[in-house]
């Protein structure tokens, strides 16, 4: 009877044990059943739903024919592509490395090939949360030191390549990736500055983000590219580059500061005197009790935050810098190689797409996941 008894109360496959049924899973077909009543509610809503399907008709079928059917995937040059009437692909096939690695010495240019390697891989080791201990900060050490490593060069037997020819996909991993990573750190204080107790220094955080805010990425990147240098001393200079991330570390700093503070007050009240109880001081209740708390709420926000950056680096295109953007159109200079322009912004569209899709689905998933929790 007692066995008995534990089989009969056990959980079901597929349902949460633990006293805790969760939601119930939905019918098969209720999904699809869902779409449709939203795509035909309404008459108006009929009317937008064939215009789109009849658009798409029209659209893909010419697209397929243009992108595959009828494209060229070797020749030598334009002309070939233009009798067959299709996509000339060819040209990616012969310029990609230009596009990806920019002005980047031919023959180093496995080294930021490693190097994006080496970004993309910490990054997706951040993703994983078999990782979310103390050996992410291991794996961030060793990325970010190999990278500046391979393409710098000039120890181990590397030749030494200065920043200024670098260019392509591993540029702007690295803009992104150096101004998340400084700018997260900076928006957490910044928000937290502007909820402190003290007027002075509440001050100068609502004065720095406000005034941030209310300049376009693009006005950043030109004062520190050409204003900048007017206000150093005769003889001082600062790279081109390095000027570019700071203007991309202060402009996600001040927006990020802003989703922390909407984090920061959704904490219930409550947190803050259970750990005024317990007798930690400010910074103890910050790090152990309410960033954790604040952050997970914002999880969401930040990926879209990072997508955000990761598009905006294509900015630094206004000041002479050879991001991905700027290699493609160096690319079409080839005299060989004309009226492929749809093509190279194609395929960099293509990447940047790629690189966003995959930061929104896992910006979803965890969203789902920790909504899950919270079920529980």
């Amino acid at each position: 009877m007692g066995s008995a008894s534990h089989i009969d109360n056990a959980p079901a496959p597929g349902r949460r044990g633990s006293g805790s049924a969760g939601p119930p899973a939905p019918p098969p077909g209720a999904r699809a059943k869902r779409v449709g009543g939203n795509l035909f509610a309404t008459p108006l809503n009929i009317v937008l739903t064939l215009l789109v399907a009849w658009l798409l008709l029209m659209i893909v079928p010419a697209l397929v024919e243009w992108g595959l059917i009828r494209a060229t995937f070797v020749a030598s040059s334009a002309q070939e592509c233009r009798e067959a009437g299709g996509a000339c692909w060819a040209f990616i096939a012969e310029k990609h490395r230009l596009i990806l690695f920019g002005l980047y010495p031919y023959d180093e240019q496995w080294r930021p090939l490693l190097a994006s390697a080496l970004l993309i891989g910490a990054v997706v080791a951040s993703c994983l949360r078999r990782f979310w201990n103390r050996w992410l900060a291991l794996i961030w050490i060793v990325a970010l030191t190999a990278t500046g490593i391979l393409m710098w060069g000039g120890v181990l037997g590397l030749q030494y390549v200065e920043n200024t020819l670098w260019g392509g996909l591993p540029l702007t991993l690295i803009l992104a990736t150096f101004g998340m990573g400084l700018a997260f750190p900076l928006g957490v204080l910044l928000a937290l500055g502007r909820r402190s107790r003290l007027p002075a220094i509440k001050a100068l955080c609502v004065v720095y983000i406000e005034l941030i805010r209310g300049v376009p990425l693009i006005s950043l990147l030109f004062m520190s590219s050409v204003m900048l240098p007017l206000f150093l001393p005769e003889g001082m200079g600062i790279d081109k580059l390095l000027r570019a991330q700071i203007a991309i570390v202060m402009f996600a700093a001040a927006y990020l500061a802003e989703l922390v503070r909407g984090g920061l007050q959704a904490i219930p009240k409550g947190q803050y005197e259970g750990a005024d109880s317990i007798g930690l001081h400010y910074w103890q209740q910050m790090r152990l009790i309410i960033l954790p708390q604040a952050l997970k709420t914002i999880i969401a926000p930040l990926v879209s935050m990072f997508i955000l950056v990761f598009k905006d680096t294509s900015l630094v295109v206004i000041i002479g810098i050879f991001d991905l953007t700027q290699s493609a159109k160096a690319s079409l200079a080839d005299a060989a190689w004309p009226g492929v322009s749809v093509e190279a912004y194609l395929f960099i569209a293509a990447i940047y797409f790629a690189f966003c899709f995959a930061m929104s689905r896992y910006s979803q998933s965890l969203e789902k996941r920790l909504r899950t929790g919270r079920e529980r």
